[in-house]
């Protein structure tokens, strides 16, 4: 397949864009800049230039392609509404260009607000109260109902030695702050899944996939917070300590949204459809790693 690729030069990207390529597959790349250009065709790939907000780019790329996997974001906790419009609006450009087709639509969304307190699982939708601004899986799923092949893959926090999603704001905010911190018992889950893992992952939905259904990339289903914090405490030589719900906010800034919610999830039902089975390391292995 030629497959289109936002953000594949981001983290995930170019895992997802190594995993095709290594596969047989063929990646058109979205460039925003001339040096993207350069890393995307020295990995084996093409480049398609342009930025989300360059909404004839992104159906000239869809265009070209036999499936598109969506994965360019920008987590701007201090403009965070402003990234999930732009991203909103980036998917149903695309969307739109791929009506009447069958080619395969991959969009991520995170697990954050979900069901709070319980394991998630894939059966799972949206909830009518939920809190976060993102809308990437609401405007994936009703590109579905509108005759487009298009999926949604749940991200839970995806890490190697380098980056590890929500965690590493977390890292952030522990090395300037000089202290690693969790909110009340710390007893909130994250769940967690290996970088290598997520691109297989990608590539097997790719393949085989399901209009209009969620797929979950979890490997390990939930640590505790004051978990992941001890351990980052241990590896940079910090303080670990649990601040009160009311101070969150003073401590972590706009990331607090975040810093409190507890996402277990569980991906039974990826592993079943997809033959998925997670062999990288765990999240808190990788965080002995960062230094």
């Amino acid at each position: 397949m030629q497959v289109f690729i936002t953000g594949a030069n981001g983290f995930i990207g170019s895992a997802v864009v190594s995993e095709l390529l290594s596969t047989g597959h063929q990646v058109l790349g979205l460039a925003r800049s001339e040096e993207a250009e350069h890393v995307l065709q020295a990995a084996g790939a093409q480049a398609q230039r342009g930025s989300l907000s360059d909404h004839d780019s992104l159906r000239a790329g869809a265009a070209r392609a036999d499936g598109v996997i969506h994965l360019a974001f920008n987590p701007d906790y201090a403009n965070f509404q402003q990234a999930c419009d732009l991203d909103r609006r980036a998917i149903e450009v695309i969307g739109e260009a791929l009506v009447g087709t069958s080619k395969p639509f991959l969009v991520p969304n995170g697990l954050a607000g979900l069901a709070p307190g319980r394991v998630v699982t894939e059966d799972d939708g949206i909830p009518a109260d939920y809190r976060f601004p993102r809308m990437s899986e609401q405007t994936a799923l009703h590109l579905a109902s509108q005759g487009v092949a298009a999926s949604v893959v749940r991200l839970s926090q995806i890490h190697n030695a380098a980056r590890q999603g929500l965690v590493t704001s977390l890292i952030e905010v522990a090395r300037r702050t000089g202290v690693s911190a969790y909110v009340g018992d710390g007893g909130n889950r994250w769940p967690a899944a290996h970088i290598s893992d997520v691109a297989r992952l990608f590539r097997l939905v790719l393949e085989a996939p399901e209009t209009g259904a969620r797929y979950h990339a979890v490997a390990e289903e939930g640590i505790e917070l004051r978990a992941i914090a001890a351990k980052i405490g241990d590896t940079l030589g910090l303080p670990t300590k649990s601040l009160r719900a009311e101070d969150a906010e003073g401590h972590f800034g706009p990331f607090a949204l975040f810093a409190s919610q507890d996402m277990p999830a569980s991906s039974k039902a990826t592993a079943r459809k997809t033959g998925w089975h997670p062999t990288g390391p765990g999240l808190l292995d990788d965080l002995e790693k960062i230094g």
